[in-house]
């Protein structure tokens, strides 16, 4: 599934080989997000949770005339009321360099295709708010934002103290 005109371009499943490939573009995707200080990952965590059975998550890594220019990794959660799994996008990054060219929606339709393929009730994610490009674009392709929901998160030590009943 490539872009019109991108006879150059492919979208492959990421291999084990890959590891420090996707850390690379974890650690550019966390730079872009203004996060780079919270990236604790090593290419020795990326190869366990990725190509050790069962895999915690799963990859795609995008080619532009052989060279790398983009990632998106995904898992699989589960609807309670759609009695479903689903597919759930964590990251998707395209090299600045190579934006525009339909990449990003080309990693997306390809996301897409995998969650109709497996029957999935549903294909999320989560976009920052002032990523306004970002947001014009999945409204433009049919997504619809969650207003009313609210991620909530616990980590680290208030995750450990939660856990031990503090």
């Amino acid at each position: 599934m490539a872009p019109e005109g991108k006879e150059m371009f492919e979208i492959r499943q990421a291999q084990e080989k890959d590891c420090a490939l996707i850390l690379e573009f974890i650690r550019r995707l966390a730079d872009y997000e203004k996060l780079l200080n919270e990236v604790t990952a090593t290419e020795e965590d990326v190869r366990r949770e990725l190509f050790t059975e069962p895999a915690s998550a799963h990859a795609l890594i995008a080619f532009e005339n052989d060279k790398p220019v983009g990632f998106a990794l995904y898992f699989y959660n589960f609807s309670t009321f759609l009695t479903r799994r689903g597919l759930y996008l964590e990251d998707i990054f395209v090299d600045p360099a190579y934006r525009g060219k339909g990449y990003g929606k080309a990693l997306m339709k390809h996301l897409a295709q995998i969650a109709v393929d497996e029957q999935c009730g549903r294909f999320e994610w989560v976009v920052l708010e002032w990523n306004k490009p970002a947001i014009g674009f999945y409204e433009k392709i049919g997504a619809k934002l969650m207003n009313d929901w609210r991620l909530c998160r616990l980590t680290g030590e208030a995750l450990e103290r939660f856990a031990k009943g503090s």
